[in-house]
Order: structure tokens, then sequence, then C-alpha cells
């Protein structure tokens, strides 16, 4: 399983829908995140880690929060951005198995390369969920046509016919 860390607030300020909602709550914005990555982890089968920055909030301890079995948020404690816990934990983990680290932050994107991850920048990660997005859409709609059923299908053939001398009389 890939496993993805997110820039939260990066991406947040890199995705012009997301900086819209931004303007108006960052609570929302962050729910709009998870809510689309959530469904990106689950159809890909990757474990998402959406980290964000509460290193400017006092007296903050780090906080993890499993949404579902392939997203997992994190806020950083005070004093730690969401960069520095990136890099730590790709340092311990970027080797051993499949990472790639989500942010446009150039410096960041060399530092996570020298430790073993793979990176990709805000906007190619927009155009990928949008990419996937758009799959589970036509996905949905197919599924939802074979569904479908016509009055013909539902009910008895002597009623519809019924029916059919009724309407053609009219």
């Amino acid at each position: 399983m890939k496993n993805i860390f997110v820039d939260g607030y990066n991406v947040i300020n890199s995705w012009s829908e997301l900086k819209k909602i931004k303007e108006c709550s960052y609570e929302a914005a962050r729910k709009e995140l998870i809510e689309k990555l959530s469904n990106y982890a689950a159809y890909k089968n990757h474990k998402v880690f959406i980290v964000f920055d509460a290193h400017l909030v006092s007296k903050s301890t780090e906080k993890e929060e499993r949404i579902s079995d392939n997203i997992i948020v994190v806020f950083t404690k005070e004093g730690e951005t969401a960069d520095a816990f990136i890099e730590k934990t790709v340092n311990n983990i970027g080797r051993k198995i499949e990472v790639c680290v989500v942010t446009s932050d150039s410096l960041e994107q060399q530092v996570v390369f020298q430790r073993g991850a793979t990176r990709m920048s805000s906007i190619e990660f927009y155009h990928e969920v949008k990419n996937v997005e758009s799959k589970i859409k036509s996905k949905i709609e197919r599924k939802y046509s074979e569904k479908r059923f016509t009055l013909e299908d539902t009910i008895q053939k002597e009623i519809l016919e019924k029916l059919e001398k009724i309407r053609r009389s009219n």
C-alpha cells in the first residue's frame, strides 16, 4: 500500500476551490480536503496522511485522528511545522515502504526525495484527485444505469397489455 503524506495547508492554498472555502472558514476547507482525499484513498487503496500545521497554536500537542483505514489526519505540536513532521516521518520510513509527499514547497520536495520518497506538487495531485473523482462518478453512473428498470420490467405481461389497450383507446 502506497503511503501519501499531504501538506494540508499547502494543498488548501493551491487548490482554487479549497482556497475559496478557506476565505470563509479554515475548518470547512479542512473538512472538504479530508472528504475529497477519503474518496481518493479508498479508490486507489492508498494510505493518506493529511498533515496540518499547529506550530503557531500555543500549548498544542500533536494530535492524530484516524478518519478511516485509509485516512489519518495529523495536527502537529506547537513549534513543529507540517514540513518538519513529514521530513521526520519520511526519514524513518522512506526507504522501507513506498512513500509520496504532496507539497509545492520545492525545498521540502528535495529533502523528502533525498530521504527516499517520491514527490508530487499540489497542482499535480489536484489533477490526479480530479481524475479519480471522474472515474468514481462514471462508475456510479454505470451502476445506476444498469439497475434502472422500466415499467415493462416490473409488471406482469397481461397487465402491461391491458394498459397498452387502454392507452390506445384514448
